[in-house]
């Protein structure tokens, strides 16, 4: 193979990569991408991100970024992502959040511990480890002690194994990925 073939072919394959890892993006590297599409007063002021109910897999395909936005008339600019691809930009009603706090940008310092890592941390808990885990559901959030990650999941029912049973939430530290408290009730499986 002549050396500009070979140049060719691994352009052409760091071309598509994006393309080709786009389904496995996690929420921060999401997040990452959402700054192309919002105001430069609002890049990197996450507010929000939260997640679809996974099929088929422990991890999400369709994510919602929050962002900060001083220009909006409810203070929020949000990213659609669908198999890591931005399906559509909008200024959701939140009217609830400046009431609750949610409505603050979350502290970046204290965002360590990413979808991925969070997924799994969940999954281990003793309650759930033996359970055939079939969907997720993530919420990043404003916690007592910084932002968490909220992990609700579903797990293969025993007697009938296509059906799902909602089998609790994790809550974790988006700072060091230790339990804040967990909801699990590992029976509804049966």
């Amino acid at each position: 193979m002549s050396k500009t073939k070979v140049l060719l072919t691994a352009a052409v394959l760091l071309a598509l990569a994006p393309w080709a890892m786009a389904g496995e993006m996690t929420a921060f590297q999401l997040a990452k991408a959402g700054n192309h599409y919002v105001s430069e007063q609002s890049k990197d002021k996450l507010v929000q991100i939260r997640s679809e109910k996974s099929i088929a897999s422990l991890t999400p395909n369709i994510w919602y970024v929050v962002y900060y936005d001083p220009d909006a008339s409810l203070k929020a600019v949000e990213v659609k992502f669908g198999g890591g691809q931005k399906m559509k930009v909008t200024r959701p009603w939140r009217l609830l959040e400046p009431v609750t706090g949610e409505d603050k940008v979350l502290d970046r310092s204290k965002l360590e511990v990413d979808s991925d890592r969070a997924i799994e941390i969940a999954r281990t808990q003793p309650l759930v480890k033996n359970l055939t885990l079939r969907a997720s559901q993530m919420w990043l959030l404003h916690g007592d002690l910084g932002p968490v990650w909220k992990v609700k999941l579903w797990a293969a029912k025993l007697r009938h194994p296509n059906d799902e049973a909602d089998v609790g939430v994790v809550i974790i530290s988006a700072a060091d990925g230790s339990i804040v408290k967990t909801d699990l009730h590992p029976n509804s499986v049966d």
